[in-house]
C-alpha cells in the first residue's frame, strides 16, 4: 500500500491482484497527489498494473497520449460521468459482453468538471453513470451529496456490474473501511455530507458571496441533482 508500517493497510488488500476483464484508466487532477488520504493507490493496489492505469494532468492532446486517444476511439470504452447524456451502467453491461475499457476522472467535482469539458477526447467514449442509490462509506471527507462517491468506490461498483461479480466490490472496499476506521480510532471525525449538513441546519461556515455557488447549495437542500 505504500504507506508507513504504523498505518499500513496491505493486511487488507487481496493477496493477489482481482481477476478482471474491464481496464481502467483512472484520469487524475494533479492536486490529488499531494493528498494524504487519496484512494487511487488502493484501487491500484487491488487490481493487476496492466488493468488500472493512472495518467497524471488536466489537458490530454491527442499528439501528446497518443495511447488513450486510441482508447477513446475504441467502441468498448465508455467513461464514467454524470450527466443527462449518460446511460446508466446496468443498462450497458447487459447489453454488452465484450471486455470493456472504462475511463475514471480522479478529483473535486469543480475539478473533474473541468478535465471532461476542457478535453474533447472524453466526449468519444460513451458516457455512463451509476444509479444513486450507494452511500458513500469515505466517512472521513466530506462529500458534496450523500450519494457522491471516492473514485475507489466508484471503481469497485463499476467493475462489480461489468465483471458481474459481487465480491470484487467488496475486496475493494475492505481496505478504503480499514483506513477510515484507522483514522476515526485516530481522533479523526465523521464527516456528513455538505447535503446533509444544509439540510440539518449543521453547515457552520459562511454561506458564499458568488451566486452560482450559492445556488448550488440551494439545490442540495432541494434535493434537486446538480
Amino acid at each position: 500500500c505504500s504507506r508507513p508500517q504504523k498505518v499500513c493497510l496491505c493486511p487488507f488488500l487481496p493477496i493477489h491482484p482481482l481477476k478482471v476483464s474491464t481496464c481502467l484508466y483512472i484520469i487524475q487532477h494533479p492536486a490529488e497527489e499531494s493528498r494524504v488520504l487519496r484512494t487511487v493507490p488502493l484501487l491500484a493496489a487491488c487490481l493487476p498494473p496492466d488493468k488500472c492505469k493512472i495518467l497524471v494532468g488536466r489537458r490530454f492532446s491527442e499528439d501528446r497520449y497518443p495511447e488513450l486517444a486510441t482508447v477513446c476511439r475504441n467502441p468498448n470504452t465508455l467513461i464514467l460521468y454524470p450527466g443527462a447524456e449518460a446511460t446508466n451502467l446496468e443498462e450497458v453491461a447487459m447489453m454488452s459482453s465484450s471486455p470493456s475499457v472504462m475511463i475514471i476522472i480522479d478529483g473535486t467535482w469543480s475539478q473533474a468538471k473541468d478535465i471532461f469539458y476542457k478535453n474533447s477526447l472524453f466526449r468519444l467514449p460513451r458516457q455512463v453513470q451509476l444509479k444513486p442509490n450507494y452511500s458513500s462509506q469515505y466517512v472521513i471527507r466530506t462529500q458534496p451529496t450523500n450519494t457522491c462517491l471516492s473514485t475507489l468506490e466508484c471503481a469497485a461498483v463499476a467493475l462489480t456490474i461489468m465483471e458481474k461479480n459481487k465480491s470484487i466490490q467488496e475486496t475493494i472496499l475492505h481496505p478504503l473501511q480499514a483506513l477510515c476506521s484507522f483514522q476515526l480510532q485516530h481522533g479523526a471525525q465523521i464527516h456528513h455530507s455538505k447535503e446533509h449538513l444544509l439540510k440539518n441546519g449543521l453547515y457552520d461556515k459562511p454561506m458564499p458571496k458568488n451566486k452560482r455557488k450559492l445556488r448550488r447549495m440551494e439545490l442540495l437542500v432541494n434535493n434537486v441533482k446538480i
